[in-house]
């Protein structure tokens, strides 16, 4: 069945589906925050997504193909919820909102610096971070380092330093 579209203008289409904040917040934390339980994503995000929000936007994100849900092996009353290769290969559009943010609005640094090191990785780092996340949510080779481990590195080193001085 067609779904009634606005227009058939790719902007319009990618708002359709990416054009509320909750959507493209879970998809951020499914990225670079590794959640991919209902629990996790409903507890764990700074600007706490009401349950019924993150229900409706999980639902939709998996409808439109962005993320699947599966059964998790370790619970069988949990789901797990995986990128597919359509959200993965929204990290470039992620590395350039965060780059614009920082640009243009008043971040904090800590919650900048992985968006920073995103902007000064550019494309081949945002392709090692799709293949990355590929291995995490796709079953797909490993790549030979961890963009995550070191985006998560920098970020907890910055805010060990930002609690050291006050």
């Amino acid at each position: 069945m067609n779904e009634a579209h606005r227009s058939g203008c790719p902007i319009n289409l990618t708002l359709e589906i990416l054009g509320d904040r909750w959507s493209l917040i879970v998809l951020r934390d499914m990225m670079f925050g590794n959640r991919r339980h209902f629990r996790e994503l409903l507890l764990k995000s700074e600007e706490g997504i009401a349950s019924n929000i993150l229900a409706d936007r999980l639902k939709r994100l998996v409808d439109k193909g962005l993320l699947t849900r599966t059964a998790d092996p370790s619970h069988k009353q949990k789901a797990l919820y995986s990128l597919s290769e359509m959200g993965i290969a929204l990290v470039p559009v992620f590395a350039v909102m965060g780059a614009w943010g920082r640009k243009f609005l008043p971040v904090t640094e800590e919650l900048s610096i992985r968006a920073e090191l995103l902007e000064n990785g550019g494309p081949r780092m945002w392709e090692d971070f799709m293949q990355e996340l590929r291995n995490i949510h796709l079953g797909a080779p490993p790549p030979a380092q961890s963009v995550l481990a070191g985006l998560q590195k920098a970020y907890e080193d910055l805010v060990a330093a930002k609690s050291a001085v006050a």
